[in-house]
């Protein structure tokens, strides 16, 4: 794990309408100081000014929201900008897997609490709290932080409608799933899964079964054409049936570079 990939950062609950509208800002070509501004003002009826904490919180969300699409990390920046462009054509269902996608690689926390959960729900029917939080403790280290942290990512995945409550207090079943079938929005979602990863490479049949994507069932396709989908990403065989991608050298010098 990199240092990177150590960091928690996401603390607050992120809602899925919180992240378009932040999208629709940047993509509206809204300078810095606008974009905070009008999310400032969208998020007040979230957040009550006359409570300090809530003044807190609501300033660490719009820290979280602004590094996921305009303040991105220096190694996703074609990521973010190949992002922007396709939220400006895509549908409904491609927008949820376009900022699932965007915040899985601003935040690795993100990807690593919906890798656990995507892994559980591959056994069983049900998955509880503090399952999740037990394995992300294993790969944090004991941190009270990791644990509560999961817990809000959790809830943010009942938000985005991805895992349904039961009756039982912290068990969740699995909510809505999407497929996904356009070649350019996999091979995006696959050079963001590449950006959660240590190493920057993976096998295609790993990264089209990625429980960090367990909302989405991507399309199966070969390779070679979701590799020639984006400029930065690269094939290397290993077998009839062993494709490994990774992103391209050049990238990840910069990646390695931005983690340091």
């Amino acid at each position: 794990m990199n240092n990177r990939q150590k960091q928690i950062g996401i603390d607050r609950l992120i809602r899925l309408k919180w992240l378009e509208y932040t999208s629709k800002l940047v993509l509206a070509g809204n300078n810095e100081n606008t974009v905070k501004e009008d999310l400032e003002q969208f998020l007040t009826t979230s957040f009550l000014a006359s409570s300090k904490t809530k003044r807190g919180s609501l300033s660490k969300t719009l820290t979280i929201l602004l590094k996921t699409w305009l303040h991105v990390h220096q190694n996703i920046h074609l990521l973010r900008d190949t992002g922007l462009e396709l939220l400006q054509s895509a549908n409904k269902v491609d927008h949820i897997a376009i900022h699932w996608g965007m915040i899985m690689t601003a935040y690795p926390f993100w990807s690593a609490v919906a890798g656990q959960v995507g892994r559980l729900l591959c056994l069983q029917e049900h998955v509880a709290a503090n399952q999740i939080q037990r394995r992300i403790r294993e790969q944090y280290g004991e941190r009270e932080t990791a644990s509560r942290t999961a817990g809000r990512v959790i809830q943010a995945f009942v938000d985005w409608g991805v895992l349904n409550k039961t009756k039982e207090k912290g068990i969740y079943i699995q909510g809505r799933v999407y497929s996904i079938d356009n070649p350019r929005l996999i091979s995006w979602l696959i050079e963001a899964s590449l950006h959660t990863r240590s190493n920057g490479s993976a096998a295609i049949k790993d990264l089209l079964g990625n429980t960090s994507l367990f909302p989405f069932r991507l399309t199966h396709m070969p390779a070679e054409h979701l590799v020639s989908m984006s400029p930065r990403l690269d094939l290397l065989r290993h077998g009839l049936d062993d494709n490994l991608v990774m992103l391209r050298e050049e990238d990840q010098a910069a990646r390695n570079e931005g983690i340091k």
